[in-house]
């Protein structure tokens, strides 16, 4: 298989991890030869209620058995999609109450440039720098990191950049301005939170001018930060909240939320201002709908906080720096990128699943299912100490 996957399937990079995998449930992913991989990683924050969760199959199972595709978005009425949305809107603040179903979280964020466009009737983005919110055009287009962008050139136009947790930058945020788009919590740039009243300040600033503030929830999204939504810990309430990743329990969707009235603008003038032949996919929206179901019905957005203070208790080592992130979204930053990478090259073959980010070297990624026991955190940390052990002694 790993033959085939290399000569048949399109790489991403130049050297992938390659792992043949047999099977996943809970918090474990098998290989072919029937090693087990202790999953710190969640498919990137997106398997929320962990591998194979029962509640998630059987609603994706009694789906498929009532029919599948039908029609395009938006023009049938089908019961997973309104139930997912309505019970959306009953644990979104107000304004937020109507959703658009799509495919992905980079999907999403190009749909929420449309909608503040057409809301405003301006042109200029505003992006912060070291952002990632995906890679359509329009996402890319986000993205101030010239290695990444410069080989697919032009973009889209009109986008401007700030600094992330800077308050002399809200004067970049003026009355040519349609939106600002910022991650609640910087994914790639290390798991960076912002500072006090930051985000209150540009959503204020965003009222001052007549701009929307979209904010991207794609990874802190659906409890990973013991609230639903990583804003719900900020004191703010954005104009449009982006979703994707955990939203669908490891079945790929997006969407955005905004106000009926904003979000009626993109059916008429013209009609189907954004469209999409598969979102709100009846047996995707099912899969979302026992997802939310099951992170609002246990206790795991509580107890996401209390496993973040054993993760913090229990990494503690010379070649570990800091801990950033909040809830289960969680990035140990080490000395090197040279520590980083062999951890989780090394910690793979001991059974352990970790990963880098976008732009933060020196970080390992540690974004479990929410699902993760206690038991198994502290198994994961043992490894990953164990492995950064025998890296310091590699350098010493």
């Amino acid at each position: 298989m790993k033959a085939d996957f290399l000569k048949y399937q399109a790489q991403t990079s130049p050297h992938p991890l390659a792992l043949e995998v047999s099977h996943a449930t809970g918090s474990y992913i098998y290989d072919t030869s029937g090693k087990a991989y202790l999953d710190f990683v969640a498919g990137v924050s997106a398997v929320s209620v962990g591998h194979s969760n029962p509640e998630v199959i059987n609603a994706i199972k009694e789906q498929c058995d009532k029919y599948l595709h039908v029609m395009v978005y938006g023009e049938y009425a089908q019961d997973p999609a309104v139930k997912l949305t309505r019970l959306l809107a009953e644990h979104l603040p107000e304004p937020l109450e109507q959703t658009y179903l799509v495919n992905s979280g980079t999907e999403a964020i190009d749909g929420a440039i449309k909608l503040a466009r057409r809301v405003t009737g301006r042109t200029e983005i505003i992006a912060a720098k070291k952002a990632y919110h995906g890679n359509t055009f329009g996402a890319l287009s986000l993205m101030d990191y010239e290695e990444r962008v410069a080989p697919f050139r032009p973009v889209i136009g009109d986008i401007s950049f700030l600094n992330f947790n800077s308050f002399e930058d809200l004067n970049l945020i003026t009355e040519r301005t349609a939106g600002v788009v910022l991650e609640t919590i910087q994914g790639g740039a290390g798991f960076i939170q912002p500072k006090s009243g930051w985000l209150k300040a540009v959503k204020n600033r965003c009222e001052q001018v007549g701009a929307l503030l979209i904010l991207d929830e794609i990874q802190p999204g659906f409890g990973r930060t013991g609230k639903l939504f990583g804003f719900e810990n900020f004191e703010v309430i954005p104009d449009v909240v982006v979703m994707g990743k955990g939203m669908g329990g490891g079945m790929p969707i997006g969407a955005f939320t905004a106000s009926k009235k904003h979000m009626q603008l993109l059916s008429d003038n013209p009609k189907m201002g954004h469209i999409t032949t598969f979102g709100g996919h009846p047996v995707i929206a099912a899969a979302a709908l026992a997802t939310l179901k099951f992170i609002l019905e246990t206790s795991l957005m509580k107890e996401a906080l209390e496993k973040e203070k054993l993760f913090r208790s229990l990494l503690k080592h010379k070649l570990i720096t800091e801990v950033r992130g909040k809830g289960l979204m969680l990035a140990a930053i080490t000395t090197s990128e040279a520590v980083a990478n062999d951890a989780v090259l090394m910690a793979q073959e001991e059974g352990l699943i970790l990963f880098w980010l976008l732009f933060e070297g020196k970080a390992i990624r540690i974004t479990p299912p929410l699902t993760i026991s206690n038991q198994e955190i502290e198994k994961g940390c043992h490894i990953l100490l164990k492995v950064l052990d025998k890296i310091g002694t590699k350098e010493a």
